[in-house]
């Protein structure tokens, strides 16, 4: 186990002996991935890179060595996978369900009806975290599991009307800390296939007898997790509690597998981005026909300069139809800068199934589809060596949302688009501009702000 949380000091900085462990496993992981190809994989950060001060030279280091980028997702994106991974391997239910995955930094709760998942929460509550604060060096105290305790509740305190008092059809617990207490008390006879309150505090009362973990785990888990044992049970026992759970099972599904059937369902109709982006156009009541006409607009344009603008990936397809269905959705706040807006929301809301990139692509892109554009306003969150192609896919939305101003389909039947490195050409019929001249001023004030951005956009007979 690497345990990267056990590596983050006070001022949440990751020390180099963590990071040393970290890469040098992932150096081992690099040369089975490296030859895959990206749409088959995916690699995720999660709490501990969320919470890092010092995390941006580790990662670039780490993406070097694998081959491939990491994704840093939200506490709410991670909780929806592990509800994800945990329903779909456990017999299927229409039924409303719970699911509690306690980490390393971090405990997720996820409930849902059937597969889908709808009350996410991702709290600041980790057994590695837990274990160092009130049981150093593996010291049990009757004080420190109090301290702890208390310390549980309290964050759980916010959350926990959210999960109460329901009829669940089904509780379960997910990954290492939970699958690893079941086997405890299972070796112990405390219990046999479900956690229960009683068999916790049963094991709790006997670590403290002998105030030591070492004395009493013996068998049922491996030696790496020991040290974190007691931090997890603590969280364990006042979640259940909280959240008035008596009994829980013990799934095998989790964050692994919720990973690999959401890549799956991104080459199926079950994209849970898809789904997103519906859901926020119903939420900021975008205007989803002017939504369809730049859509379809911008990927009229795309079509014609893909090739030369290195632009022909599907991904990259996937994210202009995106931006171009949600970049009104600033107006929900205000008329005014109503762009800005929508790039805020777009980069800092919760988008289940986005990773952080893919949401400050979005961002970018969407901040600059109108007013002046300098190839500085694509925004410093855009991965580096990828603000070119941000850029020109904002180009794109710029002129479909041109076209689009009077918000009814007067799309021009001639049109071409041409582009190299720094020159747009558009072709069009002086018989089209002249019925249509507030779109002609449109372009020309469009070939003064692509200026400033470094494009000679250019306006052609056709």
């Amino acid at each position: 186990m690497v345990r990267l949380a056990a590596g983050l000091d006070a001022q949440d900085c990751l020390d180099d002996a963590v990071l040393t462990r970290a890469l040098d496993c992932l150096a081992r992981f690099g040369e089975r991935l490296r030859d895959i190809p990206t749409e088959r994989l995916r690699i995720v950060g999660t709490n501990t890179l969320r919470k890092a001060q010092n995390p941006v030279a580790f990662i670039a280091k780490a993406q070097t060595l694998l081959g491939h980028e990491i994704d840093i997702i939200s506490g709410v994106e991670e909780a929806r996978l592990i509800y994800v991974g945990a329903s779909r391997m456990m017999p299927a239910t229409d039924g409303e369900q719970l699911f509690i995955d306690i980490g390393g930094g971090s405990t997720e709760i996820a409930a849902g009806t059937g597969f889908q998942p709808q009350k996410l929460q991702s709290l600041h509550l980790g057994c590695v975290a837990m274990s160092r604060d009130y049981f150093p060096d593996r010291k049990i105290t009757a004080t420190g599991f109090v301290n702890a305790r208390t310390a549980a509740r309290l964050e759980l305190r916010p959350v926990v009307q959210h999960f109460r008092n329901h009829c669940w059809e089904r509780v379960a617990g997910a990954s290492g800390t939970i699958r690893a207490t079941a086997n405890v008390l299972r070796e112990l006879g405390y219990s046999n296939q479900v956690i229960t309150v009683a068999a916790l505090e049963k094991l709790i009362q006997l670590i403290l007898s002998s105030g030591h973990i070492d004395d009493v785990i013996s068998s049922g888990m491996s030696a790496e997790r020991i040290p974190v044992f007691p931090g997890g049970i603590a969280i364990l026992i006042e979640v259940m509690k909280e959240l008035g759970i008596d009994e829980l099972a013990v799934t095998q599904g989790a964050l692994r597998e919720g990973i690999l059937f959401d890549l799956i369902g991104r080459s199926s109709e079950q994209d849970a981005r898809i789904r997103t982006v519906c859901a926020m156009e119903q939420r900021y009541h975008v205007d989803t026909e002017q939504a369809d006409r730049v859509e379809l607009t911008a990927n009229i344009l795309l079509d014609q300069v893909a090739d030369d603008w290195q632009l022909d990936q599907p991904m990259l397809r996937q994210l202009l139809s995106w931006a171009a269905r949600l970049h009104e959705i600033g107006l929900a706040i205000a008329h005014a800068q109503y762009h800005r807006h929508s790039a805020y929301l777009l980069e800092h809301s919760d988008m289940p199934g986005f990773n952080r990139s893919e949401q400050r692509w979005l961002a970018g892109m969407v901040g600059a589809h109108r007013r002046k554009l300098a190839a500085t306003d694509i925004g410093e969150a855009i991965p580096k060596g990828l603000d070119k192609l941000t850029l020109r896919l904002a180009i794109l939305l710029r002129l479909a949302v041109l076209f689009n101003r009077s918000r009814s389909y007067g799309f021009p039947d001639l049109l071409s688009l041409a582009a190299n490195e720094c020159t747009l050409k558009l072709g069009l019929s002086n018989s089209w501009l002249t019925a249509n001249p507030l779109t002609l001023a449109d372009i020309e004030r469009e070939q003064e702000y692509l200026k400033l951005a470094g494009f000679d956009f250019q306006l052609i007979n056709v």
